[in-house]
């Protein structure tokens, strides 16, 4: 497996981090295209200090600034925060530095602090801490997805499940993630969980050996449990990682847990914003972007209507959000790219960072709905066939990765961007409503 801050490899004047949805890096320069680094792959090191906006610490994007780019200012004002929410982060390791850099990160931007961060290990006691490279990272990643997630969701409580092994791609590690959140759900300590990590589908022994760690999500999927889980859908865009995590595939692949169909597959766009957070122009899909079809699962009926795109196979993503390190997050932290780093301001990207900011989102709706929404996919496809306006098309951009040949936005429905973004303002009641009756009825069977 792949945390988001994985995806890596020493370059030639610097070690990079290889990973499936996160790297810590430069804002990228203009013209770049978003693309981290040589080969798609993300370095992992701190922005330089004179690059950075005059008020940004790190050289990214600001709270406030995503928030105006998603349009949570409407929900924020009427008081939907994620009170009363609780949204899971599962990372291996974890941080035992996590309440200290929250605090600092929330202190910096003057956010209020969570009205809970807990952190649980159920899955077994995690190693102590040390300073080794593989530690820094899972640091890291476990930084960006609990700042990403609050950001969001504010007045939402976050409980971090930290899981005690490594996972290198699909050969161990799972399990301990499935113990971990099967606890989790059965316990009713949150509404929707969020995945920073994944493995190749092809890196597992076999299909079956795949299929047979899917317990926590059929299980979350059931009718007395009804949590929302979300997995990043990768950052090598239509390719995929082997098992060593050195090279990758040379024919299009996707990574589970995201190509799970009850899972929510969240991709990849860049933005490009003012100051204020208002957008220049629409949103593109991000180059790195993992999506493409499933070569293990079939077809799930919501994705019916885009037969025509997906063919027999599951097709991913579902639905995307900023990962683009020409337009990352600003994170405080160990930025993972060295194991003698100390706390510090960087910027964030990759899908990574896209699946926290959306788990943000579903503690909203959550909120507003009263209760959690479960398995959201089969509204996610019926709100974009109604063109609800929360759903917001993406048109341009593509997630061809070096010579494997990837897939182009469209209008609808694509391989890139899945069925786009959001508008928060009209996304959060309208899926709340939707996936709200579609769970009643789930219920009334």
């Amino acid at each position: 497996m792949r945390t988001s801050r994985q995806v890596a490899i020493a370059g030639a004047a610097a070690a990079c981090a290889v990973a499936v949805g996160l790297a810590v890096a430069l804002a990228w320069p203009a013209g770049h295209g978003g693309r981290p680094g040589h080969g798609g792959r993300a370095h992992t090191r701190r922005p330089a200090r004179a690059a950075a906006a005059p008020e940004l610490p790190g050289g990214g994007l600001s709270p406030a600034q995503l928030r105006m780019a998603y349009d949570l200012g409407p929900l924020l004002r009427d008081g939907i925060d994620g009170k009363g929410q609780t949204i899971v982060i599962v990372d291996p390791f974890g941080t035992p530095a996590i309440y200290r850099d929250l605090a600092v990160f929330d202190k910096q931007f003057g956010l209020p602090a969570p009205p809970s961060l807990r952190v649980i290990q159920p899955a077994g006691p995690v190693p102590p801490y040390r300073r080794t490279v593989s530690r820094s990272l899972s640091a890291g990643e476990t930084i960006l997805d609990v700042e990403a997630a609050h950001v969001m969701a504010p007045g939402a409580s976050i409980l971090l499940a930290e899981t005690p092994a490594a996972e290198n791609e699909g050969r161990s590690g799972f399990p301990q993630i499935v113990t971990a959140e099967e606890y989790v759900i059965r316990h009713h300590l949150g509404g929707v969980i969020s995945q920073s990590f994944g493995a190749t589908e092809q890196t597992f022994r076999s299909g079956s050996a795949l299929r047979q760690l899917r317990g926590a999500y059929l299980l979350a999927a059931r009718p007395g449990y009804q949590v929302t889980v979300l997995a990043a859908t990768g950052d090598v865009g239509a390719a995929g990682m082997t098992y060593g995590m050195n090279s990758y595939f040379r024919t299009p692949a996707v990574d589970w847990p995201a190509s799970d169909p009850l899972v929510t597959a969240v991709g990849g766009t860049q933005l490009d914003l003012t100051r204020a957070g208002t957008s220049r122009r629409p949103d593109v899909a991000w180059n790195d972007g993992g999506g493409g079809r499933s070569a293990v699962f079939a077809r799930p009926a919501y994705q019916d209507g885009v037969a025509g795109i997906a063919g027999q196979d599951r097709g991913i993503p579902d639905v995307s959000m900023d990962a683009s390190c020409a337009s990352g997050m600003d994170v405080y932290g160990n930025d993972g790219g060295s194991a003698a780093d100390p706390a510090a301001w960087s910027v964030a990207c990759g899908t990574s960072l896209a699946t926290p900011l959306f788990a943000g989102i579903v503690a909203l709706a959550d909120q507003e709905a009263g209760h959690p929404l479960g398995l959201i996919n089969p509204a996610l496809y019926r709100m974009a066939a109604a063109h609800d306006r929360g759903i917001v098309d993406i048109t341009r951009g593509d997630n061809t990765f070096e010579s494997v040949h990837g897939f182009r936005a469209r209008r609808g429905y694509d391989l890139a961007s899945g069925l786009g973004t959001i508008n928060a303002a009209y996304f959060v009641p309208e899926l709340a409503k939707l996936a709200g009756q579609q769970r009643l009825a789930g219920q009334q069977r």
